[in-house]
């Protein structure tokens, strides 16, 4: 029993122990407990080796509790220190009096409500700051815990300083010590609801799905708590905290910033009197959830940034003040405007409404500061108030600028202010709701495109049934409206879809599958309707929908939108991108092939870089190319997402065409007007007015748009017209005024900022802003002599001098501000970065323009002073700053400066000897022979490159210098970590004598040389002075020193022939600088090396080669390379005999297969242009021989070689100078110095030529530049530049050529270089690098593989009009591609045969310009019986005999023309055609084509004002370019229509509607789509009177001669549409069978065929077959005497 009893006590001393220890922390009434408290906060990047940013707050906390929840806090003797340098060097420095500052509100007593382990209430004094009342909840953060009596281990929801988050608990217990250990983490990225406020954010949306690839922003905090327990309770001995922020704003693992706070709180002791009651009264401050403070932040550096904060604390007349002192002082007025915009305070915007209404502000002053106001505004109740009577403004309503920008903007302050209320308040919204009823009353078509855009800006889902009033899909009113409404109705949804997804979707859904729409009013639905994000159901059903739609526009459209979707890897738009993967799957079959004359979209998405752009181009059926341009970027940062900026542009106006020709006083409108009447349900298109409209979206919100339509257009017109009738005033006033101004405009780009609390109850910030300043000051004075007279004409401007004198300094300034770390009113501490770009130019000069004699002088200063011309710097600093010791800031680079490398400055000296005018001297700063150096203390590069230019007296100079962290980790953040500075600088240089002016003077025409002649005099011009041309000539030749540069020219020409008999192999390094040796060998004969080769056409094996040519590589063969060197003898003699020919050359050789490759050799021969080689591979160009490998078969490669070897020829010898231009420095004591550049031509319609030689005017200098350029034949076009000694130091040439790659037509660039000056090498060679990396993610497949080693080739195939294979070599790199989708088809004849070609033609490359033009018109074919369309539809239609047809016509409004066509005989056919007043027929008689105009013969040669009637080949063409026909042929057999590409979309007949809608091209008169061509056909025949025409047929609806029965039911069917029949008393000979729909109605159905024309209304619900006639025999025909 006794030992019962004794377990029984064991067991609940037990559970008094568990009881105890499974409470919260207590305090004890009547006792004060004293904890040491410490807080430090770090900011640093991951690698301590760096800078650091810091502060550390210690203190003393006494807290006592007073009632059963009700406790006391006190903090004593805090102490603020602040530490900027290097961890753990540098030390925290104390700051006195922070630290008072603080002090004075924290050592007050403070309340607050604590019951088990929760922090209730908070109370404090009414005036304390709410800094110290956030410190305060640092403090108690630290007490809040959540104690489970079961569980050691658990999860839950807690509340804390950071808001409600995600918490894990563990618990430890040392029973044996009374203690226990208490650990608990946060995760700061897992909250719901978390403490944050965003700044300048409103138009920035988060993105939840974002972090699901990678969060910019992680926090974590972790707790560690010491309890000690006895049996009064729980005590708390000590608690630590640990908090870690990683910012990374790249989205990168290793490139992060981070922030690290810490606190500890230890029990010091206890004392027994407790903290005594304060005799104030404390004020509730709200829970433990951290207070974000309103008041003004220390947070910017840069002046106008101050500027702007202070105003947003002044007071409206604090403001008024200021602005009458500023107001007149035109330099201060424009930064004080930007200002007040930028402030967006209420008063600030109160201000600005009363300056307008006053009107103190200009037309341009307020069309500037009107959008930046209604941007940056703070959107309250107050300030809306305010923009609400911007819109009743008088002063605003009569500028329609300033309406437009007004409605916009009071659109986008409503979506501010509404964007987190589920409702919003409708009267917000009845002011835009009552412009959009008013303009409807009225008819106003502008005012409803106001008020959309408005209602859109402001996205209320209340707006829903004003939107729905002007869609044609659920108001019938809406039909009458213009597609523009429409499509502006449509967008405004877009923004709405963000609060009532489900309800736009379904409206935007029915809009799209709604096919009576436009089609650009439905591609924009798409646009939309993707934009909602729509689930796999909808896409899969939106893709059957597509397998049908009659309108390829849209279907190609939302196709190419799917397939850009799929492609995407952003993972906002995962699912999307899923279900769009699934409907190309069903969609690709049917519109993958479709080419770029339907509708398409673009996206680039680089996420990695945060933005995706997307170009919409929208095609309309009457355009060629697209008539609807929408391109926009949209970004992705820190889990936000937002539409950066949307352009759209909409064109609607004819092109290329006369526009005032009176087409509706010609008897052919009169004509088709009746016509259209004998064709049934016909009626032509409705008008499109002209139309030029754009909009400007930035960050989702319109800000402007422009509406151009044909009434603007009249207006802008009047306008021009009088401005060209006061012209002659204009001129006699201009010299006396001239032009004079200054204009600045500094603008806050954009501020914004994300905040979130530490645990110390300080808040981290994240902040960036941005402010440009530009800037141009002009002083331009224009003297015209001989004064213009009153009857001034264009002419006589060829007859006057000008003289200019200006004076004109533009500037641009941009500065980036970005910050993260600490940031109160009182202190900052963290990181700055500080980015800035400046440009600075001064154009100071007199000019003077002589237009009689072709002469234009230019005079300017020279250089006196070190001018930057542009500059982009950026700084990371670690600041510390306090509003008590201003002057005391404290910033410390990111790297320490005692560990920088000592950087030896060595010149180095150039490798080019020549003795030019100016020399690039490139200055290394480098340790040892390295140039940049990389240690612990970070990377440091610099670099100086120098252009001097002696003879002017000034030099250029780019300097870069890099000093960053990027040999830590290399990321985009530890790059931008450091320093980095580019800039361009202008200074003068030292010469001998001072330079007065720069002078730069062209002379063209006659006295070109004259010019030259008379520079190279010194400036003494001998007057009557009249020299023969061969005088000036030699004179000439001898200034330039022609000579001695062509027999250098020779002399190189002999040596490298030499060369290229001995020299056999070729050094292959890349961008090595070579001997003119190893150049010849390269360029002549190079090692054959093993590569992969197929047909172009075989697409199939891409993947197959792409994948086989990254395993192998290549390998030369000796074998080849002797077999070319042979070769290269035996076709050098034969092509040094050839030089002066153009015969093409063909390729021959051996192909054997072996190791999964083609091994292939070839080797030029001289073969005539007609014989076809082996392989029928055609050589382009002369060659020397050679031998080559590449991946594809051979275009037969040759080198340019010959460019640099053949003998060249001087035009001046036959030719005097075309121009002339000199620059020089005239001096004061010192002959003139500079350059001197003569330009010769030769216009020869076989050999046109230009050559250009510069050289220096002083001294016997022998540098001199020299460029030529011909056009060798119709197959090539070659150039070259040289330069240097007598233009030998350095060469480059380039050869573009056409010709034949295997069987293809084919166009090949070729860049060879002898040698080059070391800046071009060492830029090709930061090129080179990074040209792999682009073939890549650019999808091209790539080979190393070693070729000739300066020269560089290019190969362009067109494998079809729509694709094309390229093969890009280099010296060591090979890439390449098949089947490359080109944007638009190139016509191609690969059948010509090559004897047809016309060789004196060298005009090859501007006839395929024009054939590419030619392939954009439509064609229209009759032959026989096949017909093909605009559309390049085929079908076969027997025209039924002596029946005229509706081949083609104007269905515009215009009635321009129209062409009927009817078969005489089996073979033979007829046309008529009307055009303007004029009637004409062609038609075949004995033989022979006859033409007849308005019924009289005519020869084959008409021509007037609107046509021209002429003879080709075996029949006759007409043209009328004004009228819409290019080109009519008939050859009584053929029939040819060739319609001008402005006429898409606008014709009607057998030939179609071209507008590229191939599955519609059926359309019947009325509309209706025919069930076959027959049918197609039969309704463009044109009824005639049977007695008096021949054609004896006509369209009678029928009745369906097969019982048809529904449900039991008996039926009648009649046809919808008539079907052709012989006229009465004519009977049939001739029938065929037509597809026919057919309505049917009950049998006892009054509806009979009597009076019925067209059924076409009504439903169709069967389809039958029934004969139509063709043919008739009328021998009882009725008809009157």
């Amino acid at each position: 029993m006794k030992g019962l009893i004794l377990a029984l006590a064991f067991a609940l001393v037990g559970v008094s122990v568990i009881f105890f220890f499974l409470t919260e922390p207590v305090f004890h009434m009547g006792k004060t407990y004293l904890y040491s408290y410490e807080t430090i906060i770090l900011h640093e990047l991951t690698d301590r080796s760096l800078a650091m940013a810091g502060v550390r707050l210690t203190s003393k906390v006494e807290i006592s509790r007073v009632s059963h929840s009700d406790h006391l806090l006190q903090i004593r003797s805090p102490k603020l220190e602040e530490h900027n340098g290097f961890w753990p060097t540098d030390p925290f420095i104390p700051s006195s009096k922070l630290s008072e500052t603080i002090a004075a509100c924290l050592s007050q007593t403070f309340k607050f409500e604590y019951t088990e382990g929760r922090v209730g209430s908070i109370f404090a004094p009414e005036d304390c700051p709410i800094l110290c009342t956030n410190l305060v909840r640092g403090v108690l953060n630290m007490l809040q815990m959540t104690i489970k009596k079961s569980q050691n281990v658990y999860e839950l929801q807690e509340a804390g300083i950071e808001g409600i988050c995600h918490t894990r608990y563990i618990i430890q217990d040392d029973s044996k010590n009374n203690r226990a250990t208490i650990s608990k983490s946060k995760d700061l990225t897992n909250c719901q609801d978390k403490a944050v406020k965003n700044l300048g954010m409103a138009y920035i949306r988060p993105c939840p799905t974002c972090p699901l690839k990678a969060r910019s922003i992680k926090g974590t905090v972790t707790f560690t708590y010491k309890v000690k327990y006895d049996d009064s309770g729980v005590s708390l001995t000590s608690a630590i905290s640990d908090q870690v922020y990683q910012i990374s704003p790249f989205n990168e693992p290793n490139g992060a910033a981070a922030m690290e706070a810490r606190q500890e709180l230890s029990l010091v002791g206890t004392k027994r009197p407790p903290i005594s009651a304060p005799t104030f009264q404390l004020q509730k401050q709200g829970s433990l959830r951290y207070h974000f403070s309103g008041e003004l932040l220390q947070m910017l550096t840069a002046k106008f940034l101050q500027l702007v904060q202070l105003f947003r604390v002044a007071t409206l007349n604090q403001i008024e003040s200021l602005w009458l002192q500023f107001v007149n002082k035109p330099p201060y007025r424009p930064w004080f405007l930007s200002a007040i915009c930028a402030a967006g305070a209420t008063d600030t915007f109160r201000f600005l409404k009363e300056k307008i209404h006053d009107e103190k502000l200009n037309i341009w002053e307020a069309a500037v500061t009107l959008p930046l106001a209604f941007h940056f505004v703070t959107t309250n109740k107050q300030t809306l108030e305010i923009a609400s009577t911007f819109l009743t403004c008088p002063q605003i309503q009569k500028v329609l600028m300033h309406r437009i920008i007004v409605y916009l903007g009071y659109g986008s302050m409503v979506n501010k202010y509404c964007a987190h209320a589920l409702l919003c308040p409708n009267e917000l919204l009845q002011p835009l709701h009552d412009l959009a009823t008013e303009a409807t009353s009225r008819g106003d078509v502008k005012d409803m495109s106001l008020a959309l855009k408005a209602i859109g800006n402001a996205g209320e889902p209340a707006s829903i049934k004003r939107i729905l009033k002007f869609l044609p899909t659920f108001s019938s009113a809406a039909a009458s409206l213009p597609n523009r409404i429409h499509v502006d109705a449509v967008l405004a949804l877009r923004k709405i879809a963000r609060k009532d997804l489900a309800k736009v979707r379904e409206i935007i859904l029915q809009v799209f599958m709604d096919s009576t729409l436009a089609p650009n009013v439905r591609m924009v639905a798409c646009v939309v309707l993707f934009e909602t994000k729509p689930a796999l159901p909808t896409v899969t059903a939106l893709a059957s929908s597509l397998l049908t739609e009659p309108s390829l526009q849209v279907a190609s459209f939302a196709y190419s939108h799917m397939k850009s979707l799929a492609a995407g890897r952003i993972p906002q738009l995962y699912k999307l991108s899923a279900a769009c993967n699934i409907a190309i799957k069903i969609l690709g079959p049917r519109l993958d092939k479709l080419s770029y004359r339907y509708s398409k979209v673009v996206q680039i998405t680089q996420y990695q870089a945060g933005a995706i752009w997307r170009v919409y181009l929208m095609n309309s059926p009457s355009t060629m190319f697209p008539s609807d341009i929408i391109t926009k970027v949209r970004g992705y940062y820190a889990d936000t997402a937002t539409d950066i900026i949307e352009v759209s542009i909409t064109l609607r106006q004819p092109l290329m065409r006369k526009q005032n020709i009176p087409f509706a006083e010609y008897d052919t409108y009169k004509t088709l007007k009746e016509l259209g009447k004998s064709l049934l349900g016909w009626k032509e298109l409705p008008p499109e007015d002209p139309r030029v409209s754009a909009y400007i979206k930035v960050l989702g919100q319109e800000i402007a748009f422009v509406d151009i339509d044909k009434d603007a257009i009249q207006q802008m017109m009047m306008v021009l017209s009088r401005l060209l009738t006061f012209f002659p005033a204009i001129p006699n006033n201009f010299p006396s005024r001239g032009i004079s101004g200054q204009w600045t405009l500094p603008v806050l780009v954009g501020e914004m900022r994300h905040i979130v609390p530490t645990v110390a109850g300080l808040p981290l910030e994240l902040g960036l802003c941005g402010v440009m300043v530009a800037q141009a000051a002009a002083d331009v004075d224009v003297k015209v002599s001989p004064p213009v007279s009153d009857n001034f004409r264009a002419s006589q401007l060829w007859e006057t001098k000008t003289d200019t004198h200006a004076d004109i300094r533009p500037k641009a300034y941009f500065h980036t501000i970005a910050m993260m770390g600490i940031n109160t009113q009182y202190f900052q501490s963290g990181f700055e970065f500080h980015a800035e770009f400046s440009a600075n130019s001064t154009m100071k000069f007199d000019a003077r323009i002589n237009m009689k004699e072709k002469n234009l002088k230019i005079e300017t200063l020279p250089c006196h002073q070190e001018i930057e011309l542009a500059a982009v710097r950026s700084e990371v600093y670690a600041i510390s700053r306090n509003m008590e010791e201003v002057d005391s800031e404290k910033k410390s680079h990111i790297f320490p400066k005692g560990e920088i490398p000592n950087i030896s400055d060595q010149l180095l000296r150039s490798t080019e000897g020549s003795s030019k005018p100016g020399s690039w001297k490139v200055r290394k700063y480098q340790q040892g022979s390295k140039e940049a150096h990389q240690s612990s203390t970070g990377r440091f590069y610099t670099r100086r490159f120098c252009k001097k230019f002696e003879s002017l007296g000034c030099s250029t100079c780019l300097s870069l210098k890099s000093h960053n962290s990027a040999s830590l980790r290399n990321t985009y953040l530890h790059k931008l970590y450091g320093e980095f500075e580019a800039k361009i600088i202008l200074k003068p240089v030292h010469a001998d004598a001072d330079i007065d002016k720069i002078q730069l003077e062209v002379q063209a025409g006659s006295k070109a040389a004259l010019k030259i002649i008379e520079v190279s005099r010194s400036g003494s011009k001998e007057e009557g002075e009249t020299s023969p041309y061969e005088d000036i000539q030699a004179k000439l030749k001898q200034i330039l020193d022609i000579e001695n540069v062509f027999t250098a020219a020779n002399k190189t020409r002999r040596r490298t022939k030499r060369i290229n008999r001995e020299y056999g192999t070729a050094d292959t390094g890349l961008w090595a600088e070579p001997s003119t040796a190893h150049f010849s060998s390269s360029s002549s004969s190079s090692a054959a090396s093993s590569a992969d080769g197929r047909e172009p056409g075989n697409h199939h094996r891409k993947d197959e080669i792409r994948q086989s040519g990254k395993q192998r590589g290549s390998k030369s063969s000796s074998g080849s390379s002797s077999g070319s060197s042979a070769s290269s003898r035996a076709c050098s003699s034969s092509s040094s005999s050839q030089e002066d020919h153009s015969g093409d050359r063909h390729c021959s050789g051996d192909s054997e297969y072996s190791n999964q490759q083609y091994h292939t050799s070839f080797t030029c021969t001289e073969i005539s242009l007609r014989k076809k080689s082996q392989h029928g591979l055609t050589c382009i160009g002369h060659a020397s021989g050679f031998t080559i490998i590449i991946l594809m078969p051979c275009l037969c490669l040759w080198s340019l070689f010959h460019l640099f070897s053949l003998k060249p020829k001087f035009l001046g010898d036959s030719k005097p100078p075309t121009l002339a231009a000199v620059l020089r420095a005239i001096h004061r004591n010192k002959q003139p110095t500079g350059l001197q550049l003569v330009l010769y031509t030769d216009t020869q319609p076989k050999r046109w030529r230009i050559q250009m030689f510069g050289s220096s005017i002083t001294g016997p200098s022998r540098w001199k530049l020299c460029a030529d350029a011909s056009v060798i034949n119709y197959r090539k076009v070659a150039g070259s530049l040289k330069w240097g000694k007598d233009c030998q130091d350095y060469q480059v040439a380039t050869q573009i050529a056409t010709g034949k790659f295997a069987a293809y037509p084919a166009m090949q660039m070729k860049l060879e270089w002898l040698k080059v000056p070391s800046i071009i090498r060492t830029t090709a060679r930061w090129f080179y690098s990074f040209l792999p990396g682009a073939a890549y993610l650019l999808g091209f497949s790539q080979r190393q593989q070693l070729g000739p080693s300066h020269q560089a080739t290019l190969v362009m195939a067109l494998t079809s009009p729509r694709t094309c294979d390229v093969v890009f070599k280099l010296p060591e790199l090979t890439i390449y591609d098949t089947a490359i989708n080109l944007p638009l088809p190139v016509p191609s004849h690969p059948a010509t045969p090559t004897s047809t070609l016309p060789s004196s033609d060298w005009k090859v490359f501007s006839q395929a310009t024009l054939s590419f033009i030619e392939s954009l018109k439509g064609h229209c074919t009759v032959f026989q019986n096949k017909i093909t369309t605009f559309n390049g539809v085929e079908f076969m239609y027997s025209m039924p005999a002596n029946c005229y047809h509706v081949l083609v016509q104007d269905c515009s409004p215009e009635l321009k023309f129209l062409v009927m066509v009817k078969r005489e005989s089996a073979d033979l056919t007829a046309i008529n055609v009307r055009l303007a007043s004029h009637v004409i027929d062609m038609y075949v008689s004995n033989g022979l084509i006859q033409l007849k105009i308005n019924g009289i013969s005519f020869c084959f040669f008409v021509a007037d004002a609107s046509m021209l009637i002429s003879s080709e080949k075996k029949g006759l063409t007409l043209k009328a370019p004004d009228y819409g026909i290019d080109k009519l042929y008939y050859d009584g057999h053929r029939l040819e229509i060739q319609a001008a590409f402005w006429m898409a979309g606008k014709t009607c007949g057998i030939c179609g509607k071209y507008d590229a809608e191939i599955e519609r091209e059926y359309q019947t008169p009325s509309g209706y789509l025919a069930k076959d061509a027959v049918s197609f056909g039969h309704s463009w025949i044109i009824s005639e009177d049977p007695c008096a025409g021949a054609c004896k047929l006509q369209r009678q609806l029928v009745k369906s001669e097969n019982p048809v029965s529904f449900e039991k039911t008996a039926t009648k069917c009649f046809s919808v549409e008539p079907v052709l029949r012989c006229v009465k008393g004519c009977s049939p000979i001739e029938t065929v069978p037509v597809s026919v729909g057919f309505h049917c109605v009950p049998a006892d159905s009054a509806l009979s065929l009597d009076g019925q024309p067209r059924l076409d209304q009504k439903s169709e619900d069967v389809v039958s077959s029934v004969s139509a006639h063709t043919a008739c025999s009328c021998r009882r025909q009725a008809c009157p005497a």
